[in-house]
C-alpha cells in the first residue's frame, strides 16, 4: 500500500494486490486479490475503492500527471469528481 496524496480534504492510496499483509489473519476462505486505488473524502468521512476498469482509467490519469505535473487544485478537482462515488463510511484508517 502506497499513500500517493494526503491533504485536508482527501487521501489517495494505491493498494497493491500482491503485497503481503503480515497483520491480517490467514483467511479460511480464498479471497480475490484487489489491486486498485482508495480515495477517502475526509470532509464526508466516506471512501470509494476503484478497481478493475475504474482503476485502469485512474492509472491513466496518474500517468498523465507524471508527464505534466498537476497543481494541487487540479488534484483536488479530480478527487472531488470521484467523491460522488464515495458511499462507504470510513470505519478504520
Amino acid at each position: 500500500m502506497n499513500m500517493l496524496y494526503d491533504s485536508e480534504s482527501f487521501v489517495l492510496v494505491h493498494i497493491h494486490a500482491n503485497a503481503p499483509d503480515e497483520s491480517a489473519p490467514t483467511p479460511s476462505v480464498p479471497t480475490l486479490a484487489r489491486n486498485g486505488f482508495e480515495i477517502v473524502d475526509k470532509r464526508s468521512g466516506k471512501e470509494v475503492y476503484l478497481d478493475g476498469s475504474w482503476a485502469e482509467m485512474f492509472q491513466l490519469r496518474l500517468n498523465a500527471w507524471e508527464q505534466n505535473k498537476p497543481t494541487q487544485q487540479e488534484i483536488e478537482d479530480t478527487l472531488e469528481g470521484y467523491s460522488g462515488l464515495a458511499t462507504t463510511p470510513v470505519s478504520l484508517h
